[in-house]
């Protein structure tokens, strides 16, 4: 067996149908007493903090203060208007609860403050378990990773997910798979990640297309949560690749939603590689219904199974942009299995856009 180096990031996970229960005694043992609150912008973000009081004052608690003002990417003036607010209340820790756009705008208010970060995630975006941090600031998103940003506690409660449209379950789901597909060929792949990484991908490939058949099965619902948190892991100890290159650069530059445009990206991105990393696509196809040993053959027919939009162009990216994110992604060098191709990569953001289904032939 090859030598590798396998780093373990030490949050603690709180996971099972009812946990968020389980906020205050959480709380608790961190040593604090009055939580900041941040929810997303709209009425979910009401409820999911509307929720959280109740929780609280069963245990005789309260928030300082709850914000609903996260948006996605974590753009800098939200985080500097959120820290001006968090300064002004009496708030000793940092709760979030959501999708991934609210997990980063605490990752990024506790890598400000060095408050504590407990995060109770309702989507599968898989953030809440990466010491990770992505920002956008003038039209441009940067990331950086520190330790100190990764949460501190994580809660997972598959009732949250319960009125998580089917849609948004499965781009979400989607994302979380695109996180481990990308582990299996990372730099700094080791056999350890490589378990998490299949066993997220075959949970996430079972449990989405349960979920679209019957969108009250809570059993496949915590089957995703389980498989999005085990991507989840898998994203915060691997270095990323192209995939996530291009949709840091597509997201950031264009303003593209995110989720939605790694659904879009991944079986391309995949499909580009696919020449430099025979052994892990056979992995992956290993792991995907109706795949017949051929994982982009698998991964095409579960993205049409579920129904998701595969255009950027339908999220709004303008055909002009194609050149534009062209010379972005390749003025930024990741390591990646494959040498980065100008031609190529064009042509690969250009199905993206137009939404034809990818091909391992660029």
């Amino acid at each position: 067996m090859d030598s590798f180096e396998y780093n373990i990031n030490p949050s603690r996970v709180v996971f099972g149908i009812g946990s968020v229960n389980k906020l205050p005694e959480e709380i608790k043992k961190l040593g604090c007493s009055s939580p900041l609150v941040l929810t997303s912008k709209g009425q979910n973000g009401m409820l999911h903090g509307d929720l959280l009081t109740e929780v609280l004052s069963k245990c005789s608690m309260s928030a300082a203060a709850t914000l609903n003002m996260a948006v996605m990417h974590t753009p800098v003036p939200v985080t500097e208007a959120a820290l001006q607010q968090l300064k002004a209340q009496a708030a000793d820790c940092i709760v979030s609860i959501g999708g991934g756009s609210v997990v980063g705008l605490g990752k990024a208010l506790s890598i400000r403050t060095g408050l504590q970060h407990v995060c109770i995630p309702t989507t599968y975006s898989g953030s809440e378990m990466t010491p990770i941090l992505g920002e956008t600031d003038k039209g441009k998103k940067t990331t950086r990773s520190n330790p100190k940003i990764l949460p501190d506690v994580v809660i997972y409660d598959a009732n949250l997910t319960k009125s998580l449209p089917v849609a948004i379950c499965s781009i979400s789901g989607i994302n979380a798979i695109a996180h481990a597909v990308e582990a299996l060929y990372a730099k700094n792949t080791n056999p350890i990640t490589n378990l998490l990484a299949l066993e997220g991908i075959k949970k996430l490939a079972e449990a989405l297309p349960a979920i679209a058949r019957d969108p009250s099965d809570l059993s496949a619902r915590e089957g995703a949560q389980y498989g999005a948190w085990l991507c989840g892991v898998v994203l915060g100890t691997s270095a990323m690749a192209l995939h996530h290159k291009l949709c840091h650069t597509l997201g950031g530059s264009l303003n593209l939603p995110h989720a939605e445009t790694h659904t879009v990206v991944l079986a391309h991105a995949l499909a580009y590689n696919a020449p430099a990393i025979p052994e892990q696509m056979e992995k992956i196809a290993s792991v995907l219904p109706d795949s017949d040993g051929d994982a982009i053959k698998g991964l095409n027919i579960f993205l049409d199974k579920l129904g998701v939009s595969r255009a950027l162009k339908d999220f709004g990216m303008q055909e002009e942009d194609i050149d534009k994110a062209t010379d972005i992604a390749m003025s930024m060098q990741y390591a990646n299995p494959r040498a980065m191709e100008r031609d190529s990569i064009r042509e690969l953001i250009r199905r993206a856009w137009s939404g034809e289904s990818a091909k391992a032939d660029v």
